[in-house]
């Protein structure tokens, strides 16, 4: 293989093996980090926990990805993909089945912080693999399928797994031991499977991680992307945390039509990865960005008005995660790997990763519980609004390097840093 182009059939065989296996093992991560919500009543039952917990499991996985996505440029230098790749997979995996040990609220938080450090290392090298396997022209559709099962295993099928598994076992101890076996096959499938690309010697100049954040923040797209990301999950998480309640407490829907409703959010976001980015790839990354945000932007203002009518919340809710997840997918992927020299990659992804995370994950559904506190639940909706519109805004700002043949040329000369990073076996 040429850096990541397959020539020959064995090296699109590889290419689609891989991004089965990415996908595959990103959905899983989906899967860990959401399976708790539908578990959390009975959880909060045996171990005598309230819904201010719930709150501290959720803010401390996000912040623990978010932090852990932002320093593993460096880790992923020292280490080589394929070690953090398979080490951050399996260590998810028994985290998630420890899980079935804890008793009480800070065992779990700890489980889950350290989970959340597992997931923030695997997902920026999940997505750098990706496209190092990729062909230039799949780029953005291989994406999109590396992170389409990520709402589908977590947030559209997960209720109903653990359901499931629930009434088969009688225990939530069970469902977090059962749901840690794939994760631990799929690492191993990983580690045969995986062929980095061959180690380049670093030179002392390249080794500060300092220089590595300067060079990536000045590159193309990178620092409107971090602002692009919290505008996108401003939008997302808001919808994922609070609307549950909004659709129970406000509209008064029944637990079992907010259940189906709430599905659209994984299904949409599931179809939406496996067509938008691949359009990107023919029609450019610029003009597909704006017209999902213009879209999103339109949905959500038909969301504030909608009556309480469960087939047309599904619908809306369907197309808008249908094009706010494949905005997810095109920032931290192409929008990224486009902008900055492939030495770059790992920092460049891990910070636009790491600061959506953070901001996005931890600090929008933050606002939004004070907006619903003080001025009601449909204020959500006004916080999620505000969000695709700034998002809007933002991506006319985007410099659109879908046709430039070198990506390493599209940020200018870097002579301290080598033509490809030395990722080690």
């Amino acid at each position: 293989m040429n850096a990541g182009i397959p020539t020959t059939a064995a090296d699109s065989r590889y290419e689609r093996t891989m991004v089965l296996l990415l996908s595959l093992s990103f959905g899983l991560v989906g899967l860990d980090r959401f399976i708790i919500l539908p578990l959390f009543p009975v959880i909060m039952h045996d171990l005598q926990l309230d819904y201010q917990d719930l709150g501290y499991l959720s803010a401390a996985l996000a912040f623990t990805w978010g932090l852990s996505a932002l320093g593993m440029g460096s880790v992923i230098e020292r280490l080589g993909t394929r070690r953090v790749l398979v080490i951050s997979i399996t260590v998810l995996s028994l985290l998630s089945g420890f899980s079935a040990l804890a008793t009480g609220v800070l065992g779990l938080v700890i489980l889950r912080g350290l989970m959340g450090i597992c997931e923030g290392a695997f997902t920026p090298t999940s997505i750098i693999v990706t496209d190092e396997v990729s062909r230039p022209d799949r780029r953005g559709l291989n994406l999109g399928i590396q992170q389409a099962l990520f709402p589908i295993l977590g947030l559209c099928l997960g209720p109903l797994i653990a359901a499931g598994l629930l009434q088969l076992t009688g225990s939530w101890r069970a469902v977090f031991a059962i749901i840690a076996l794939p994760g631990l096959l799929l690492a191993g499938y990983l580690w045969k499977a995986y062929r980095p690309l061959p180690a380049t010697p670093r030179t002392g100049s390249d080794a500060s991680a300092g220089r590595h954040w300067l060079a990536a923040f000045k590159s193309g797209n990178v620092s409107l992307n971090i602002l692009i990301m919290f505008c996108i999950l401003t939008c997302q998480f808001v919808l994922c945390a609070m609307l549950p309640s909004y659709l129970t407490d406000h509209l008064h829907l029944q637990n079992l039509s907010m259940a189906l409703v709430i599905s659209a959010i994984g299904l949409g976001g599931c179809i939406g990865q496996l067509i938008i980015p691949g359009l990107s790839d023919r029609l450019g990354r610029k003009p597909v960005v704006s017209v999902c945000f213009m879209t999103s932007s339109t949905l959500v203002g038909l969301l504030i008005v909608s009556p309480a009518i469960p087939w047309l919340l599904f619908l809306l809710l369907f197309l808008l995660s249908f094009f706010n997840f494949s905005l997810i997918c095109m920032t931290v992927g192409p929008l990224t790997s486009e902008s900055v020299a492939p030495a770059l990659l790992p920092t460049a992804t891990g910070i636009v990763v790491g600061f959506g995370e953070i901001l996005g994950g931890g600090l929008s559904p933050a606002v939004a519980g004070f907006a619903a506190s003080h001025f009601g639940l449909p204020s959500i909706l006004y916080v999620a609004l505000s969000g695709s519109l700034a998002g809007l805004f933002l991506s006319l700002l985007l410099k659109d390097s879908t046709r430039q043949p070198q990506r390493a040329l599209a940020c200018g000369p870097l002579p301290i840093l080598p033509a490809r990073l030395p990722l080690k076996d």
